[in-house]
Order: C-alpha cells, then structure tokens, then sequence
C-alpha cells in the first residue's frame, strides 16, 4: 500500500522556502536524532505489526470481544449506567446534528438553534432558574464557571466550597484557581451534611454545595441559602437533573446559579467522556453567562427565528476583562439530552428518579443487614447512591465483585478511609441483580 501524502513536492518546497530552510530533515534538525522516526527502509520505525485483512480484522475484533465481560454496574460517582431510549438514538444521530457546524450563521443554522433552545428551556425548568446556555464541557468545568461568575458579580475571590461535592470537581477548582487566583475553602461534611465555617476568614462571594452530594445525601440546601443571604453571597448548586423528578428544584430555594452532569441523559459512560456541562442561572447574571445563549426573534419578515445572543464581547475579544474564556458547548451531546428529557417527559422524569430512589433504599437496606457492613453518613437521607464502610478494604471488595460479575461500587480513598465504598443504583438494576450482589457481597467480605 502506497503513502498517503496531502501535500504535493511544489507545495513542500514553497513552504520550506517560506519558512527559510532548504529540506525536510533541516525543518526537523532540531529533534535529537535519537527521537526520530525516519521513513524508508534504512530508518527506524514504530514497532507495529504487520497490517490484516478485513476478514483478519474481524475475526481479531470477534475473538476480543469474547474475551469481554459485561459487568453489572453498581458504581457511580458522577457516571451512572441510565436507559438510552432507542428513539433518542435514531434522532439525535441524524447526520442533520451529527455533522452540523458551529452556528455563527444562523440563516443556514436554524435546526440546530432550535434544537439548542429547546434544551436551554428544558434546563430551566429542571433547574427553576430563568436562564440556561447552550451547555458547557462537564460538570467540572461548570462549576469553575460558576465561581467565575460569582466572584465578578460579588467582587469578593473567596468561595466556600462543601467536600460534598465531587473531588474531582474541587480538583478542577484548584487547578483553575492557580490562575485566577481565588481562594476556595471547605466546608466539612458531619453525617453526609455540609457544616459551613463560622468564621472563614473573608466574606465569601459565594457557597457552592452539590445537591444530593457526592456521597448522595440530600444536604441542607434550605441552610445553605439562609447562610448565604446572611453573608450577601450568591449561591451555588451542583445538582443531580435525574433527582429533579422528585425533589423542589435548586431555584426554588433561592440558588442564583446551578450547575450540573448532563451524561444521565442519553449518554453512555463511554470511559469517562464527552459529557455535557448544565449552566443556568438568575436573569440579573445573564450578562455574565459563560458560552453561548440562544434566544427567539423573528427575521424581517416577521417569521420566528433563532439566533446566539447577549453574547458579551468581552468573551471573544477582551479577554483579559471577561469573568469567562468559554466561547463553545458540547452542542451535539445538548441535543441528545433534550430528545431524550422530551422523550421521558414530566411524568417519565419522576418515575426514573422514584425507581432510583427506591432501588437504592433497597440495596441499601440489603447491605446493612449485612453482619459487618456498616453506614458512612449515618441516617441521612439518600437519593441513588450511597455510602458504606466495609469489613475489609473497599478496593478488594471491588476486585473480588468484579470475578463474580459485579462492579461494586467506587472506592473512596483516604479522603473517607479506605473501607469506605459508594455504591449506585439507577433504574437499570432489577431486584434479581440487586439481591445477588447483595448475596455475593457477604460472600466475598467474609
């Protein structure tokens, strides 16, 4: 099989000649030569086997995949294993979303705005918050956007953040930090419950709390709001979209901004990624909004019409004075989440969250019946997760589970002690699995 080149010897040689030097091996003479892959038979090459047929390939691909085993899926920790409705797949993958372009000409982008605004509506009613952009990256990153925020809406750099909330989000906190130099401090968990500081130091500019929390309790949100009034700070959730079929929303209880994990909606766990970041917000902050916001208008002929707006110019120009650098979104994986909320609707929104709720007070049940197995947050109430300590280490007991087809849960590491284990339970799991990973359970902790 020949080479496949993009660009033919003239275009090679005016490019060199533009850069000022006279071959390819000159371009590359700053690479020590024992870091180089050169081409040709004399050359050092990657050390790749030989390529296969098609019919070779499949048959490789066919003996892999029996070698994989489908573990049922107990673990979550920010990644649930939720139902994609079949429908949701077949539109959301119509080449019309699949490989439309960033809409910066909305005459030939209508499809895709509206299919962004009706996400943005939906947003904001799970979230009970006026505004809702067009999406972010993840979760993480959402709540970085969300300090932002506050700080520039408050003037003040320092954050109150509860260790209820994801570490990995409070690590992208910290990253983001080194740069922007706000200040985060935490707020301890006492039984599964945010404990804000009595005296932190500086006034806060905002509280950022996770509702349910990474360990899945339901925290003190109503608190939460009084302490922040109290500071004059602005409140921040991170809250689960799947509990908001049976809990009050976030807006209700007076949050100026909210925050999210998209992925329960249409997305596979896909090893960690793309996933959707949810951003909603108070209208007094719209001009503060990170990323893009579509609206309705009409065109000069009076016909409805969608386009980006209340975009700030500071975001794409002035960066140095924007309080966010963020000028895309995750727009296909938007899309996907509001066919698949459109698709459950109010009523099929709140019968997937009851069945996770009474799957995981099940389980939970179940496991503490086990002599040994133990709360880590007390009597807390829980919504799809939960937190347990068990008798031996919580990453054997993972190991052990995974030889008998489970994926038990998610360790918790030092942070909770090592006996501690987040267990999951999404709509997916029927009784009949639930009782034999409770069963296996007390098999392998003996």
């Amino acid at each position: 099989m020949g080479h496949y080149v993009p660009h033919t010897d003239a275009e090679l040689a005016s490019m060199l000649e533009f850069v000022g030097v006279s071959s390819l091996d000159d371009l590359f003479s700053t690479i020590p030569e024992a870091l180089r892959l050169v081409a040709g038979d004399d050359g050092r090459h990657l050390d790749l086997p030989d390529g296969l047929s098609e019919f070779d390939t499949l048959s490789e691909m066919e003996r892999l995949a029996a070698r994989n085993t489908q573990l049922t899926c107990f673990a979550g920790a920010g990644a649930y294993d939720h139902d994609t409705a079949s429908a949701t797949k077949r539109l959301a993958f119509r080449s019309e979303f699949v490989t439309a372009y960033t809409p910066y000409q909305p005459e030939v982008s209508q499809g895709v705005l509206q299919a962004l605004f009706e996400y943005q509506t939906l947003l904001s009613r799970l979230t009970g918050v006026a505004i809702a952009n067009a999406s972010l990256y993840d979760g993480a990153t959402a709540c970085v956007e969300a300090a932002n925020l506050a700080v520039a809406a408050t003037g003040r750099s320092t954050v109150w953040v509860s260790r209820g909330v994801h570490p990995n989000w409070r690590g992208t906190l910290d990253t983001f930090a080194v740069g922007t130099g706000h200040d985060f401090v935490d707020a301890p968990l006492i039984d599964g419950v945010t404990r804000w500081p009595d005296d932190g130091g500086a006034e806060p500019g905002a509280l950022l709390l996770q509702y349910p929390n990474f360990l899945g309790c339901l925290d003190d949100i109503a608190g939460a709001a009084a302490v922040a009034k109290a500071k004059g700070a602005l409140l921040l959730v991170a809250f689960d979209p799947v509990a908001a079929g049976i809990l009050k929303t976030p807006g209700s209880y007076g949050a100026d901004v909210v925050v999210g994990e998209g992925q329960p909606f249409g997305t596979p766990l896909s090893f960690g990624g793309p996933y959707l970041g949810l951003f909603a917000c108070r209208t007094e902050h719209v001009r503060r909004l990170p990323g893009r916001l579509v609206g309705e208008t009409v065109d000069v002929e009076g016909r409805r019409a969608y386009v980006t707006t209340l975009r700030t110019r500071e975001q794409d120009i002035r960066r140095e004075k924007a309080s966010s650098n963020v000028c895309t979104n995750q727009t296909l994986i938007a899309v996907v989440c509001a066919i698949q909320l459109s698709w459950l609707g109010t009523t099929g929104l709140r019968e997937l969250a009851l069945r996770c709720a009474r799957g995981t007070r099940y389980t939970r049940e179940a496991l503490l019946g086990i002599d040994g197995v133990e709360p880590l947050t007390g009597a807390t109430p829980t919504f799809r997760e939960f937190a347990i300590r068990t008798p031996v280490a919580a990453d054997v007991v993972v190991d052990r589970l995974a030889e008998e087809g489970f994926l038990a849960g998610v360790p918790l590491g030092e942070e909770y002690g090592e006996r501690g284990l987040l267990v999951a339970v999404t709509e997916r799991r029927t009784r009949d699995e639930i009782d034999r990973y409770v069963q296996t359970m007390e098999k392998v902790i003996r």
